[in-house]
Parts: C-alpha cells; structure tokens; sequence
C-alpha cells in the first residue's frame, strides 16, 4: 500500500465522525421555532405560512425521555427538515411558570396550560394542532428512532390519524417493509 493510499485511508477514518457530526444540529435552533408565548398569535402565523398546524413538545428540565428525544431525533437534520416544512414547532415546559396567551387568546401559566387544558402528565408529550387550535391528536413519550418520528409526523401530515391509532399505523407500516 503506497503513502498516499495509507494517507487518504487515515483521512476518512478520522473525517467519518466529522461527517456523522455534520448530519446533526442543536434542535433549539434548528427544530423549534421562537416565540414570544402568544399561541392564539402564531395560529396566525401558522395559516400565514401555510402549515398544517402547531406541534407543541409538552417537556420538563428533569426528562431523560427528553433529553433522549433532543439528542438522538430532534437533532437530525431529516427529522429537522421535514417537521419544520409542515410545522411551527413549540416548547412547553409542564412545570414552568411562564405565563403564554392560549389559542383562545386567555393568558395562562405553561404548567396550567400543560395540565389543565391537555392533562399531560407525563413527558415529553408531542401534541399536533390544526391551524384553528383544535386538538388532531397527540403521542406520550419518546419515539424509539427518528425514523418511528418520521413516520409520526407522516401519520399526521398525511391525516391517517382520522383513520386508525398510531400503534396500528405503525404496525401496518412494518409489515408492509417486511419482504
């Protein structure tokens, strides 16, 4: 083996987890969007930007599923891209203390609005809203893969979630792989 091949097969060795790294970004900035906590206000910006809705991540500080959730699928630039082209995407901390404005224009604490108005008690929560604030439906927990997210996301976009529950989708889908 010449010095150049030996060389250039180092090169890719030590590129690759450059490579895999350049796949990923910081979901805070790349997956959610900015808000000023005024949900009846991005409703509107929602049909402004003629997205199929608000998807709202239901989170706490404390949540490994969480953290699990930012770390493994909402940092991938596939699951980044396809989400952001059909969602504004939103935080809400289940036991924050923020006040944000409600689709029904009410203000409220985020905790209030999280347990009061959705009853999340468990975290994460991924809730998908129409244009109008109306609940389409939402999943409790973290997804196993982002490709399982994906498909979610495709459940819902796709408006299966009138059909059939995510579980039975899910596994339609799987046997439908299988050769």
């Amino acid at each position: 083996m010449s010095i150049v091949t030996r060389c250039f097969a180092i090169l890719v060795l030590l590129c690759a987890p450059l490579a895999q790294a350049a796949e990923t970004r910081d979901p805070q900035r790349y997956f959610f969007d900015e808000s000023f906590g005024d949900l009846s206000e991005e409703l509107e910006n929602v049909r402004d930007q003629g997205k199929r809705g608000i998807l709202i991540m239901f989170e706490m500080d404390e949540c490994p599923f969480c953290h699990r959730m930012k770390s493994m699928v909402l940092n991938q630039r596939d699951v980044q891209d396809f989400f952001k082209e059909h969602f504004l995407i939103l935080s809400i901390d289940v036991e924050g203390d923020v006040e944000i404005v409600d689709f029904e224009g009410r203000q409220t604490a985020m905790k209030d609005f999280a347990l009061e108005q959705f009853r999340v008690r468990a975290t994460p929560v991924f809730a998908f809203f129409d244009p109008d604030g109306k609940l389409l439906t939402r999943y409790t927990g973290a997804a196993r893969d982002k490709q399982e997210f994906l498909l979610l996301g495709r459940y819902v976009v796709e408006q299966i979630y009138l059909e059939e529950p995510f579980a039975r989708y899910k596994r339609r889908m799987k046997q439908q792989a299988q050769p």
